[in-house]
């Protein structure tokens, strides 16, 4: 066999599908932990200077935040290894690597650890679900503030309202107590909270947090149809396997007898 042609056969043992559901994931899990961490940050920066000038009100959700940047780490970590290990068992599955390594065997372990890993991939693609509508509450937040600032940015074609009457509250979403000053902002002070760079970078890095979960749930769906194509491949190479050694032992039966009957018939002439 050449070099182009043994190319060619390597190349074929690569699992493609199980290669691009391990990039997508890799690339929502880092977008949604990086630009997450990062938008955090950048909101409680927004509440301190602008909604809540005593520290005790929003104290809460601060350690809040912080635990959830901690979470983000372990999300990082975790997904990291978990990728890679779909993708190996992945190239162990597919039916090319098979054809590769003929003395490749299923075992009854084999097809458990294999429907282990679609039971866990269902369970966290549930749980990103609810990651995914979890990252929308913030970017919904911060969409309403935008579209207020959008008005008063076209008041002086509207006179009908004046500035001072458009105003933002956050108390109203419940992330800080109703007693908390100044808890609200209007007219020219949500203007510069709008124009400051902390809104701008978390507005749209909100947004890149979103999009990255959704990424993941995507790519965990197509490692769910994966897997789950796998295990009836491994399902039905077992049966495969049953049928082959059964049919072995019985044309080793009937090799058998034909050569007793040969020595009876030679001893009897």
């Amino acid at each position: 066999m050449g070099c182009f042609e043994c190319c060619i056969k390597c190349l074929g043992g690569v699992p493609y599908a199980s290669l691009l559901a391990t990039i997508l994931c890799f690339c929502g899990v880092a977008l949604f932990c990086g630009c997450g961490h990062v938008a955090l940050t950048g909101t409680v920066t927004i509440l301190e200077q602008h909604f809540s000038s005593n520290p005790e009100d929003h104290a809460l959700l601060t350690e809040v935040i912080q635990l959830m940047q901690y979470v983000i780490y372990g999300v990082a970590s975790f997904f990291f290894l978990y990728g890679i290990i779909l993708l190996a068992e992945g190239f162990y599955t597919t039916s090319a690597v098979k054809e590769l390594h003929s003395e490749f065997k299923t075992t009854a372990c084999g097809r458990c650890i294999s429907g282990m890993f679609v039971f866990l991939t269902y369970i966290l693609g549930v749980a990103w679900l609810g990651v995914f509508g979890f990252s929308a509450i913030p970017l919904f937040m911060f969409y309403n503030m935008w579209s207020s600032c959008e008005v008063i940015k076209g008041l002086p074609t509207n006179l009908t309202t004046t500035i001072d009457q458009i105003c933002v509250d956050v108390r109203q979403y419940g992330i800080i107590p109703w007693n908390a000053l100044p808890g609200r902002a209007c007219g020219p002070a949500l203007e510069n909270i709008c124009n400051s760079n902390e809104f701008y970078m978390s507005f749209h890095l909100f947004i890149v947090t979103c999009a990255g979960a959704g990424a993941t749930v995507i790519s965990l769906i197509h490692f769910l149809m994966i897997l789950s194509s796998n295990w009836a491949y491994l399902k039905d190479a077992s049966k495969m396997q049953a049928y082959q050694d059964i049919k072995a032992k019985e044309e080793q039966e009937l090799q058998d007898i034909q050569s007793r009957s040969k020595e009876q018939l030679n001893s009897y002439t």
